[in-house]
């Protein structure tokens, strides 16, 4: 139902489910899998949105890749980011160059770039931080504005906030 009704001069898109790209007008190899995926994309190119609510807000951004339901559902501009798993890059607005993995992997990440998170809550509360890289249950988890951060393992630098260049690898690290 009402799955790309706006379109006017784009081609190769694909929109399967209701309100799923509703508003483009002329963004071009979108693919959309979904209730209301995409729905606000008009310009965006070259974007796969599967799951509901999927890249919903998304207007112009291109290259995006979101898989599970609400997964970088209040994306706007940003460009270029995969988030796999249920609300993973949820408030993503701006942020480029991001991959979000898992239940809520960087789910507070709204103009951050550069963040790779995987597993269960990783970088969870990252809103501004950039360059961190976090893989396992929690790591990074509490990091709000901390960049170039590695943490490897379960809870690993699961209390930092906002400090910047730490590595740690191991379990509870």
């Amino acid at each position: 139902y009402k799955a790309l009704v706006a379109n006017t001069t784009a081609k190769y898109n694909t929109a399967v489910g209701s309100y799923s790209l509703t508003s483009n007008t002329t963004g071009q190899d979108n693919v959309a899998i979904g209730y209301t995926t995409a729905k606000n994309n008009t310009t965006g190119c070259s974007n796969t949105a599967v799951g509901n609510k999927a890249l919903c807000l998304t207007t112009t951004g291109c290259g995006n890749t979101a898989l599970g339901m609400a997964a970088m559902r209040l994306n706007t501009t940003a460009s270029y980011n995969t988030a796999t798993g249920w609300n993973a890059l949820y408030t993503n607005s701006t942020g480029t160059y991001n991959t979000a993995s898992g239940y809520r992997a960087l789910f507070s990440n709204t103009t951050a770039g550069d963040n790779t998170a995987s597993g269960t809550y990783t970088l969870y509360a990252n809103t501004t931080g950039k360059y961190n890289t976090a893989h396992g249950l929690k790591a990074l988890q509490a990091n709000t504005c901390g960049d170039s951060n590695v943490a490897v393992g379960l809870f690993s630098l699961f209390y930092n906030t906002t400090d910047s260049h730490n590595t740690a690898v191991g379990r509870y690290s």
